[in-house]
């Protein structure tokens, strides 16, 4: 059990039997009655984040996370299935969890599974990762005037905005947070 004075930023906790992280926090002392712990907290599940405030000395009960290196292996019907970089073990992923990452998982690319109490609860991507453009249009000449953007097929199928000089068969950098163009790789 923690108590609102062990409140640090990405402290993971139980709130009303759902699982939060910390993702900010301030202790209040109004003029009267005794000093409050305004939170925003992070849902660890669904991603959503709620403002709450706590009475000083509250207790909560701590989770643990923990994170396990994995290898993308193949995707197969609707399922996506990792191997463990350890036990060499295979985990079938279903793409809700995954979200927007299914965009840029190619076979082989490492990553790490976020487990909560055994509860495997999603996957993390590198921030940066190369690709190569399957399909892109020709920029036309004097386009490039401004910044424009064209829209290009990655090797996944997903499509991005790229600026006009990258052709098909290129490499870039992409970032998986936001899904966009960083640089030539």
């Amino acid at each position: 059990m923690i108590s609102t004075s062990d409140f640090k930023n990405g402290t993971n906790i139980l709130v009303d039997g759902e699982p939060y992280q910390i993702a900010w926090f301030q202790n209040h002392k109004p003029g009267k009655g005794g000093a409050v712990m305004r939170v925003k907290l992070r849902h660890l599940k669904k991603g959503g984040i709620i403002e709450r405030t706590f009475k000083s000395g509250e207790k909560f009960k701590a989770l643990t996370i923990r994170r396990q290196k994995k290898r993308f292996l193949y995707k197969e019907s609707n399922n996506f299935n990792f191997m463990d970089m350890d036990t060499y073990e295979q985990i079938t992923v279903h793409p809700e969890l995954l979200g927007k990452m299914v965009n840029f998982l190619k076979e082989n690319l490492e990553v790490e599974a976020i487990y909560l109490e055994n509860e495997l609860i999603g996957i993390d991507l590198p921030v940066i990762i190369e690709m190569t453009i399957a399909e892109a249009e020709h920029g036309i000449k004097g386009d490039s005037v401004s910044n424009t953007t064209k829209t290009a097929k990655l090797e996944t199928g997903a499509d991005i905005h790229v600026p006009l000089f990258i052709k098909e068969g290129d490499r870039i950098k992409v970032d998986t947070r936001t899904g966009e163009y960083v640089e030539r790789a």
